[in-house]
């Protein structure tokens, strides 16, 4: 698993990479948060660990920033130790808190409760009508769907979309079959604009790139396809 640390403080950081990677951990360390957005655009990664108190971008700004695309866990490590400043780390979206001085195995027990209760969480499916991976969760029979746990409103032709491409989440789905299973009519090369333009407005509503998407990958010449993780 891939674990972010982000601390200003050069032998705190190392101290938590030496501990985690002993653990079996891949640890992506950084001494500023200033690049991170930068690293998870091209990397998968299943827990932060951030200092409060940096330069550039604080903790809990940066925890406010990665809460908008991220729900992986994140652990603060601080020096302050008021009541005021972890309530306001949980509420800005952090999963626990460790002050400093700390012992080092207590956070890698830390670390590991929180990678049982989100990978639980993220495998977790409930009934073959309810999907529930990476951040996505979507109920064929309630036709809700939440993303980062935010409910998003779908037409019933969008959700039929995505519920086809989450059902076959990590295979390509081939717009001739995309268009029989949701429009369920006999596909023909000109539907193929229509089934772009609902992806297009499914993209729209997840805030999913079109260029570089998160989500809705388009295979050039085949069809669309989610990843598993």
């Amino acid at each position: 698993m891939h674990i972010l640390v982000v601390d200003d403080e050069i032998e705190i950081a190392d101290l938590i990479q030496i501990y985690l990677e002993n653990e079996g951990y891949i640890v992506h360390k950084y001494y500023s948060s200033k690049d991170i957005l930068v690293l998870l655009e091209h990397t998968k990664i299943d827990l932060a660990i951030l200092d409060v108190m940096m330069p550039e971008i604080d903790g809990f700004s940066l925890c406010s920033k990665l809460r908008e695309s991220y729900n992986f866990p994140i652990i603060f490590v601080t020096a302050k130790v008021e009541d005021v400043d972890k309530i306001s780390g949980l509420t800005l979206g952090a999963d626990d808190y460790i002050t400093k001085p700390f012992q080092p195995l207590e956070l890698v027990a830390r670390v590991k409760a929180q990678l049982r209760r989100y990978t639980r969480y993220n495998s977790i499916t409930q009934d073959e009508n309810d999907l529930t991976f990476r951040n996505i969760r979507i109920n064929k029979t309630t036709h809700e769907f939440y993303l980062n746990d935010v409910s998003i409103s779908l037409t019933p032709l969008e959700f039929s979309i995505l519920w086809c491409l989450c059902e076959n989440r990590g295979s390509v789905v081939k717009v001739d079959t995309l268009f029989m299973e949701v429009w369920k009519e006999q596909y023909y090369e000109k539907d193929n604009n229509t089934v772009m333009v609902h992806i297009r407005h499914l993209r729209e509503k997840m805030k999913d790139a079109t260029k570089n998407p998160k989500y809705i990958k388009t295979i050039w010449g085949v069809g669309y396809k989610i990843e598993k993780e």
